[in-house]
């Protein structure tokens, strides 16, 4: 017990060097956020207050207050800490792998299954769902692009659905912020040893990736989403 609670207090810094990591985050990206955040709080606790002195329930409303206070705070923060880390992979390369990898359930996501010379990548999750096939890059060279990994999913995914889409601001694309609720809005169809078997079938299939063009980087990490808050 006593190294556990060494252990707690010694990562207790880490978590707040943490939290005022994404705060300036959060502040950079949008200013008033944070006097948002800490506003809505204390107007929450101050709305409670003022009932509880007018009903008599003062020593009710006050603790649920200042609970309820955190809570709204706490929510806030992380909506726009997530928003801050939408707008800071945005445009990147391997963003829309990212967020596929931060969704909750048993998804099997597969980054870049499918690329060509000029950049322009497919990635694949798998889940309960059926199969999922994301597009980033050009939204003139993504759909021959997807359909051909479509087609070649559907060789091994016998009556499993197959969907397919393009991440960007363009028409007919999903912005990168959107893609995980509309992914997580699918309906599920398959049971979990099914989705066992389709990832094995899966992984028998070839791979088709091409060099892209120009030097491979070096050292690139792949950036990571943090994970969606329940509601």
């Amino acid at each position: 017990m006593a190294k556990q609670k060494n252990a707690d207090d010694e990562a207790t810094p880490g978590r707040i060097q943490q939290v005022r990591m994404v705060a300036r985050l959060v502040h950079k990206a949008n200013p008033r956020a944070l006097p948002i955040v800490i506003g809505s709080g204390v107007a929450v606790l101050v709305v409670l207050i003022v009932v509880g002195l007018l009903t008599g329930y003062a020593g009710y409303l006050i603790p649920l207050g200042v609970l309820g206070g955190i809570l709204t705070s706490v929510l806030l923060f992380g909506r726009f800490a997530q928003a801050a880390q939408y707008s800071t992979i945005e445009g990147q390369p391997g963003a829309a792998a990212a967020v596929l990898q931060s969704m909750r359930g048993n998804w099997t996501v597969t980054p870049a299954i499918a690329a060509n010379r000029n950049m322009d990548v497919v990635h694949r999750a798998v889940g309960r769902a059926g199969v999922v096939l994301v597009g980033e890059g050009s939204p003139n060279r993504l759909p021959g692009l997807l359909a051909a990994e479509k087609k070649r999913v559907a060789r091994v995914a016998f009556d499993v659905p197959i969907q397919d889409y393009q991440v960007g601001d363009g028409p007919g694309q999903i912005p990168l912020r959107q893609l995980q609720r509309k992914i997580m809005k699918l309906p599920r169809k398959l049971k979990g040893t099914e989705v066992a078997d389709l990832n094995f079938r899966l992984k028998a299939l070839p791979q088709t990736l091409q060099a892209p063009k120009g030097p491979m980087p070096r050292g690139g990490r792949q950036p990571k989403m943090p994970r969606p808050r329940a509601r």
